[in-house]
Protein backbone atom coordinates (compact mmCIF):
# COMPACT_ATOMS: atom_id res chain seq x y z
CA UNK A 1 0.00 0.00 0.00
CA UNK A 2 0.93 2.91 -0.56
CA UNK A 3 0.70 7.28 0.42
CA UNK A 4 -0.73 9.05 -1.81
CA UNK A 5 -1.44 12.79 -1.86
CA UNK A 6 -3.99 14.36 -4.36
CA UNK A 7 -4.05 18.33 -4.98
CA UNK A 8 -7.22 18.59 -6.42
CA UNK A 9 -9.36 21.76 -6.12
CA UNK A 10 -12.65 20.67 -8.15
CA UNK A 11 -14.46 18.41 -6.17
CA UNK A 12 -15.38 16.36 -8.90
CA UNK A 13 -12.67 15.46 -10.34
CA UNK A 14 -11.16 14.46 -6.82
CA UNK A 15 -13.55 12.50 -5.71
CA UNK A 16 -12.57 10.75 -8.95
CA UNK A 17 -8.63 10.21 -8.23
CA UNK A 18 -9.14 9.58 -4.91
CA UNK A 19 -11.67 6.70 -5.43
CA UNK A 20 -9.73 5.02 -8.32
CA UNK A 21 -6.45 5.35 -6.60
CA UNK A 22 -8.18 3.99 -3.24
CA UNK A 23 -9.41 1.17 -5.01
CA UNK A 24 -5.81 -0.50 -6.00
CA UNK A 25 -5.70 -0.09 -1.70
CA UNK A 26 -3.51 3.05 -1.45
CA UNK A 27 -3.99 5.28 1.56
CA UNK A 28 -4.84 8.68 -0.46
CA UNK A 29 -5.10 11.88 1.47
CA UNK A 30 -6.69 15.45 -0.53
CA UNK A 31 -5.84 18.94 -0.44
CA UNK A 32 -7.81 21.29 -2.64
CA UNK A 33 -5.86 24.56 -2.16
CA UNK A 34 -1.81 24.91 -3.38
CA UNK A 35 -0.29 26.30 0.20
CA UNK A 36 -1.83 24.01 2.04
CA UNK A 37 -0.73 21.01 -0.63
CA UNK A 38 2.59 22.39 -0.49
CA UNK A 39 2.87 22.30 3.21
CA UNK A 40 1.17 18.95 3.46
CA UNK A 41 3.55 17.30 1.28
CA UNK A 42 6.85 19.13 2.62
CA UNK A 43 6.26 17.22 5.90
CA UNK A 44 3.68 14.13 5.17
CA UNK A 45 6.14 11.51 3.65
CA UNK A 46 4.18 10.65 0.74
CA UNK A 47 5.17 7.78 -1.72
CA UNK A 48 3.52 9.74 -4.54
CA UNK A 49 1.39 12.85 -5.19
CA UNK A 50 -0.87 14.12 -7.92
CA UNK A 51 -0.90 17.64 -8.57
CA UNK A 52 -3.77 20.00 -10.29
CA UNK A 53 -2.00 22.32 -12.42
CA UNK A 54 -4.56 25.14 -11.50
CA UNK A 55 -5.49 25.63 -8.28
CA UNK A 56 -6.15 28.32 -5.43
CA UNK A 57 -3.69 29.65 -2.99
CA UNK A 58 -0.39 28.78 -5.39
CA UNK A 59 -0.37 26.79 -8.61
CA UNK A 60 0.76 23.64 -9.39
CA UNK A 61 4.24 24.90 -11.11
CA UNK A 62 4.81 26.76 -7.92
CA UNK A 63 4.21 23.56 -5.83
CA UNK A 64 6.23 21.48 -7.58
CA UNK A 65 9.02 23.74 -7.96
CA UNK A 66 9.32 24.83 -4.12
CA UNK A 67 8.91 20.99 -3.30
CA UNK A 68 12.30 20.36 -5.59
CA UNK A 69 13.45 23.74 -3.92
CA UNK A 70 13.63 22.16 -0.88
CA UNK A 71 14.81 18.87 -1.60
CA UNK A 72 11.30 16.68 -1.94
CA UNK A 73 11.95 13.99 -4.25
CA UNK A 74 8.11 12.36 -4.11
CA UNK A 75 7.27 11.68 -7.56
CA UNK A 76 4.26 13.95 -8.80
CA UNK A 77 2.43 13.46 -11.73
CA UNK A 78 0.45 16.99 -12.51
CA UNK A 79 -2.88 17.13 -13.98
CA UNK A 80 -3.76 19.83 -15.84
CA UNK A 81 -6.47 21.12 -18.70
CA UNK A 82 -3.42 22.72 -20.35
CA UNK A 83 -2.54 19.98 -23.12
CA UNK A 84 -0.57 22.59 -25.30
CA UNK A 85 3.64 21.40 -25.41
CA UNK A 86 4.65 24.10 -24.24
CA UNK A 87 1.95 23.83 -20.68
CA UNK A 88 3.28 20.11 -20.35
CA UNK A 89 7.18 20.99 -20.59
CA UNK A 90 7.05 23.48 -18.38
CA UNK A 91 5.51 21.24 -15.74
CA UNK A 92 8.07 18.65 -16.24
CA UNK A 93 10.97 21.31 -16.65
CA UNK A 94 9.29 22.37 -13.02
CA UNK A 95 9.81 18.94 -11.41
CA UNK A 96 6.65 16.77 -12.16
CA UNK A 97 8.05 13.69 -12.96
CA UNK A 98 4.69 12.88 -15.45
CA UNK A 99 1.69 15.26 -16.98
CA UNK A 100 -1.92 13.95 -17.92
CA UNK A 101 -4.08 16.25 -19.44
CA UNK A 102 -7.96 16.45 -18.59
CA UNK A 103 -10.46 14.92 -19.38
CA UNK A 104 -8.72 11.69 -18.44
CA UNK A 105 -9.80 8.28 -18.07
CA UNK A 106 -9.43 7.24 -14.15
CA UNK A 107 -7.70 4.00 -14.78
CA UNK A 108 -4.87 5.38 -17.03
CA UNK A 109 -4.18 8.09 -14.24
CA UNK A 110 -3.87 5.25 -12.01
CA UNK A 111 -1.63 3.22 -14.30
CA UNK A 112 0.47 6.44 -14.80
CA UNK A 113 1.02 6.28 -10.69
CA UNK A 114 1.67 2.79 -10.16
CA UNK A 115 4.49 3.45 -12.96
CA UNK A 116 5.97 6.28 -10.86
CA UNK A 117 5.61 4.08 -7.37
CA UNK A 118 7.25 1.08 -9.26
CA UNK A 119 10.46 3.58 -10.57
CA UNK A 120 10.69 4.42 -6.92
CA UNK A 121 10.89 1.32 -5.30
CA UNK A 122 13.20 -0.06 -8.22
CA UNK A 123 15.58 2.97 -8.12
CA UNK A 124 15.23 3.78 -4.19
CA UNK A 125 18.11 5.19 -3.28
CA UNK A 126 20.76 5.22 -0.23
CA UNK A 127 19.25 7.23 2.39
CA UNK A 128 22.91 8.51 3.78
CA UNK A 129 25.24 9.09 1.07
CA UNK A 130 29.31 9.77 2.01
CA UNK A 131 32.18 11.06 0.89
CA UNK A 132 35.19 10.67 2.96
CA UNK A 133 34.44 11.85 6.44
CA UNK A 134 31.69 13.79 4.82
CA UNK A 135 28.17 12.46 5.33
CA UNK A 136 24.86 13.66 3.61
CA UNK A 137 21.52 12.33 5.74
CA UNK A 138 18.54 12.43 3.08
CA UNK A 139 15.95 11.75 5.81
CA UNK A 140 16.71 13.84 8.32
CA UNK A 141 18.26 16.52 5.48
CA UNK A 142 21.98 16.62 7.50
CA UNK A 143 25.10 17.19 6.44
CA UNK A 144 28.28 16.49 8.34
CA UNK A 145 31.95 16.52 7.96
CA UNK A 146 33.39 14.69 10.57
CA UNK A 147 32.05 15.82 13.94
CA UNK A 148 31.10 19.74 12.00
CA UNK A 149 27.37 19.63 11.42
CA UNK A 150 26.95 21.86 8.29
CA UNK A 151 24.62 24.57 7.73
CA UNK A 152 23.33 24.37 4.36
CA UNK A 153 20.23 26.35 2.39
CA UNK A 154 18.05 23.81 0.19
CA UNK A 155 19.80 24.80 -2.85
CA UNK A 156 22.99 23.92 -1.36
CA UNK A 157 21.55 20.71 0.17
CA UNK A 158 20.14 19.56 -3.19
CA UNK A 159 23.67 20.61 -5.21
CA UNK A 160 25.99 18.58 -2.49
CA UNK A 161 23.48 15.82 -2.77
CA UNK A 162 23.85 15.91 -6.85
CA UNK A 163 27.74 15.86 -6.31
CA UNK A 164 28.00 13.17 -3.69
CA UNK A 165 25.80 10.49 -5.83
CA UNK A 166 28.20 11.19 -8.52
CA UNK A 167 31.40 11.06 -6.40
CA UNK A 168 34.85 10.79 -8.53
CA UNK A 169 33.07 11.74 -11.35
CA UNK A 170 33.67 14.87 -13.85
CA UNK A 171 29.94 16.75 -14.00
CA UNK A 172 30.05 19.64 -16.51
CA UNK A 173 28.40 23.11 -15.46
CA UNK A 174 25.15 22.05 -17.79
CA UNK A 175 25.17 18.38 -15.92
CA UNK A 176 24.99 20.23 -12.66
CA UNK A 177 22.81 23.41 -13.47
CA UNK A 178 20.23 21.33 -15.67
CA UNK A 179 20.21 18.49 -12.79
CA UNK A 180 20.05 20.71 -9.57
CA UNK A 181 18.26 24.15 -11.11
CA UNK A 182 15.94 21.85 -13.41
CA UNK A 183 16.03 24.33 -16.73
CA UNK A 184 18.59 24.51 -19.91
CA UNK A 185 22.23 26.07 -18.90
CA UNK A 186 22.80 29.31 -19.93
CA UNK A 187 26.67 29.45 -20.60
CA UNK A 188 27.46 33.25 -20.40
CA UNK A 189 26.13 33.04 -15.81
CA UNK A 190 28.34 32.10 -13.03
CA UNK A 191 26.26 31.07 -10.76
CA UNK A 192 27.43 27.23 -10.99
CA UNK A 193 31.08 28.61 -9.77
CA UNK A 194 29.09 30.90 -7.22
CA UNK A 195 27.52 28.09 -5.39
CA UNK A 196 30.09 25.68 -5.80
CA UNK A 197 32.39 28.37 -4.15
CA UNK A 198 30.25 28.97 -1.42
CA UNK A 199 29.39 25.15 -0.65
CA UNK A 200 32.86 24.19 -0.69
CA UNK A 201 33.42 27.13 1.68
CA UNK A 202 31.21 25.31 4.00
CA UNK A 203 32.60 21.68 3.63
CA UNK A 204 35.90 22.63 4.31
CA UNK A 205 34.97 24.76 7.08
CA UNK A 206 36.65 22.93 9.16
CA UNK A 207 40.11 22.33 7.88
CA UNK A 208 39.79 19.44 6.72
CA UNK A 209 41.15 18.42 2.84
CA UNK A 210 39.34 19.68 -0.07
CA UNK A 211 36.58 17.46 -1.67
CA UNK A 212 35.05 19.43 -3.70
CA UNK A 213 37.46 19.93 -6.88
CA UNK A 214 37.81 22.25 -9.83
CA UNK A 215 38.67 20.50 -13.21
CA UNK A 216 39.57 22.92 -15.32
CA UNK A 217 38.03 23.07 -18.73
CA UNK A 218 35.44 20.40 -17.66
CA UNK A 219 33.60 21.43 -14.34
CA UNK A 220 33.32 20.29 -10.80
CA UNK A 221 33.56 16.71 -9.03
CA UNK A 222 33.96 15.60 -5.45
CA UNK A 223 36.42 12.97 -4.07
CA UNK A 224 38.10 11.55 -1.07
CA UNK A 225 40.89 12.70 0.06
CA UNK A 226 43.69 10.22 -1.57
Amino acid sequence: MARILTIEDDPVTAREIVSELQAYGNEVECVGDGRAGLDQALHGGYDAITLDRMLPGMDGLAVVTELRRAGVDTPVLMISALSDVDARVRGLRAGGDDYLTKPFAPDEMAARVEVLLRRRRAGAPDTVLRVGDLELDLIARRARRGEVTLELLPLEFRLLEFLMRNSDQVLTRTMIFESVWGYHFDPGTNVIDVHIARLRRKVDAGGGPTLIRTVRGCGYKIQAAE
